[in-house]
């Protein structure tokens, strides 16, 4: 899928309408207040274009997981006030999203106003009931998808509803789909894909699709010591998933096949305990001693990574290379930040999808406006790259 294939909601004529809007407003809160508002100034764009349309903009969201229950530390109450700050409009809080109560919140806004209402999953429906989807449909005279963490779920608010009203994607989508669609089908070369992570387990797929994209695959994190493993390696008491072993020579024999260099640490920060601030070492080479696990990569690495990535012009990086929220083992991902930051600054295409790549730029107090893009969407990223159909960005798509 590229940025061609969906309608955009500059392509449509919205005067005067009111749009739902569905957005990823799952943010973190700390006493009563909005912690990070990060996922609110990232549908800011679309927001103030539709507000110059004259539109009535009525959000619809989810916070947590309340498991299809009115959980009162999972209300979007406390967000309305940092959307007013943000958007510098007037806005509404309806108490429900559906129903009597939402439909006053919308009547009682005028255009150019917001209206935020209540959590979508307090609702069972919402994940699983296409009628729900007709309910939010009443709300608005148009839909405009902006959630684009959200878009690989089948639910009520990301796809159902498009059956019942015109839609189009926001500013936001346009930008996850032109960066990730862009990388994976036509990248600038070499292209390389930065994969970390736990388990091989829950990225075998996207390490295949890689196989068949990507000049370079650099593999760290946890599953590494899998593929070490697969070399006969010993990896000591490091995280190891043995039933995998196999797949990992799958995944290193596809790569020689189709000429792809693939990367994996070959030295390692060990400890005796999964603890910060206790004693470390760091192999001479692939093999950790008995009794130790691996939890970073070591200078070797770092060096090795680092002299590979400075050679490509299209990069991907999806999950830390070492439990970088322990200071000990914190320097291998934040060196993998620092490499993608120089990249761009070369002019390289740099891409971080996922929450854990994230919060590694803002664990080292790098900002993420210092890459090319930082994907909203950890889960929705990983799935887009694997191949999958994503439900609610297929229907987006040009009829």
């Amino acid at each position: 899928m590229n940025i061609n294939d969906i309608v955009k909601i500059q392509d449509v004529d919205l005067k005067g309408k009111t749009v739902l809007m569905r957005v990823d407003y799952n943010v973190p809160l700390k006493d009563g207040k909005v912690d990070n508002p990060k996922r609110i100034t990232a549908t800011e764009k679309t927001v103030k274009y539709l507000l110059s349309q004259g539109c009535k903009v009525v959000l619809i969201a989810h916070l947590g997981r309340p498991k299809g229950q009115r959980v009162p530390e999972f209300s979007l109450a406390p967000v309305a006030p940092e959307v007013e700050k943000i958007m510098g409009t007037k806005v509404h809080f309806g108490k429900d999203c559906v129903g009597p109560e939402a439909l006053a919140a919308v009547a009682a806004a005028k255009p150019g106003e917001i209206v935020l209402l209540e959590n979508l999953r307090y609702h069972p429906e919402e994940e699983k009931n296409e009628n729900f989807a007709k309910e939010l449909a009443k709300l608005g005279d148009f839909f405009v998808q902006e959630a684009f963490g959200t878009v690989h779920r089948a639910h009520a608010s990301t796809s159902a509803i498009t059956k019942f009203l015109p839609s189009a994607g926001g500013y936001l989508i346009q930008k996850e789909v032109e960066f990730l669609g862009g990388a994976i089908e036509t990248p600038k070369r070499p292209f390389a894909a930065i994969i970390g992570g736990a388990k091989v387990s829950d990225k075998i797929m996207v390490l295949n699709n890689l196989l068949d994209k990507v000049n370079v695959l650099i593999v760290g994190g946890g599953m590494a010591y899998t593929f070490n493993k697969a070399l006969g390696y010993e990896v000591g008491s490091s995280l190891l998933e043995a039933d995998k072993i196999d797949e990992a020579k799958k995944v290193m024999e596809k790569a020689k096949a189709k000429g792809v260099k693939l990367l994996l640490p070959v030295d390692n920060v060990c400890a005796q305990e999964f603890k910060d601030g206790i004693p470390t070492i760091t192999t001479e080479n692939q093999n950790i001693p008995a009794g130790y696990m691996g939890l970073d990569i070591g200078p070797k690495t770092i060096k090795l990574f680092e002299e590979e990535l400075l050679k490509c012009k299209t990069v991907f990086w999806n999950g830390p290379v070492g439990v970088f929220e322990m200071v000990n083992y914190s320097k291998g991902s934040f060196a993998i930040a620092e490499t993608l930051v120089k990249m761009t600054e070369n002019g390289a295409i740099t891409i971080i999808g996922g929450g854990d790549s994230l919060n590694v730029l803002k664990k080292a107090k790098i900002s993420a406006s210092k890459v090319s893009h930082a994907s909203t969407g950890g889960g929705a990223s990983m799935e887009f790259v694997e191949g999958k159909e994503l439900p609610g960005l297929t229907a987006l798509l040009k009829k």
